[in-house]
């Protein structure tokens, strides 16, 4: 009996710590995480090195199109490649190119990455777009600690260095930012869904790309900060439908009242000869 009374205690025990650990998360993730600023204006005269070794400033990419951000490290063993090759795949199938509708900036968090390491990240990449011109319009920066950390804290992006594994924690996700420099739409994961980016540059360019189609399914859609994504508004496709339904029922109303009136026309007379 008191044999039997002991294992079960062991047990109880044991299913205790595997509960408590479980429940316990690791002290470096704590102070890991994204926290969405949507219009927060991102620091456009802070300082940065191009893939040329060449100094620019953060604004020389935001002038005329919305901006895909990308926070990663180049030397990052898979999360980043991982975010990347997923953003590189959800632009490929978009018919809106980089360098004309849109720019893609990638930023190294790590201040020991060189130029040169982020000029080889971007030829892969560019080699993966196979897109004309892209060069123009895809972008990877290097820089100083204080200039990584005054793009990271307007970003809401928080990561740190993990000795146990000699890499840095982060999060994962895309921005896109207004040509303007205001974060406008946070995508989260290593899988972005095109429609989503597309409806984002969209938004973020204040409409002014795209054509009639994109304008109604932006009135369909919402963006919900919450997931990263657009979900249907039934108010609005309602609306929409019904809208639809008035145009349909007014054309087909104006088409038979144009062939009843036909009808009833008199025919001319013939004239004599």
């Amino acid at each position: 009996m008191t044999a039997a009374l002991f294992a079960q205690a062991s047990k109880e025990m044991r299913q205790s710590e595997d509960v408590r650990q479980q429940n316990t998360r690791p002290s470096v993730l704590e102070r890991v995480g994204i926290e969405q600023r949507l219009g927060n204006q991102l620091p456009l005269e802070t300082v940065f090195r191009d893939e040329l070794g060449r100094q620019v400033k953060l604004g020389d990419y935001f002038q005329k199109r919305p901006v895909v951000l990308a926070l990663v490290y180049y030397d990052c063993p898979m999360l980043c490649t991982q975010i990347l090759n997923g953003l590189t795949s959800a632009l490929s199938v978009l018919k809106f190119n980089a360098g004309q509708e849109f720019d893609v900036v990638a930023v190294s968090f790590d201040p020991r990455e060189t130029p040169q390491l982020a000029g080889a990240k971007k030829q892969v990449y560019l080699n993966r777009y196979k897109r004309q011109g892209a060069d123009q319009g895809w972008h990877f920066l290097t820089g100083s600690q204080e200039s990584i950390t005054a793009l990271t804290e307007a970003a809401g992006f928080h990561y740190v260095w993990d000795d146990q594994t000699n890499q840095f924690a982060h999060g994962s996700a895309v921005m896109i930012a207004t040509p303007k420099g205001k974060l406008h739409r946070y995508y989260y994961g290593i899988e972005y869904s095109p429609k989503d980016l597309r409806l984002g540059m969209i938004e973020a360019a204040d409409e002014k790309i795209g054509n009639v189609v994109d304008q109604l399914i932006l009135y369909c859609y919402h963006y919900d900060p919450t997931t990263g994504k657009y979900g249907a508004v039934a108010m609005n496709m309602i609306r929409l439908g019904g809208v639809a339904t008035v145009l349909l029922l007014g054309t087909f109303m104006a088409v038979n009242f144009r062939r009843d009136a036909r009808k009833r026309a008199p025919e001319p007379e013939d004239s004599a000869t």
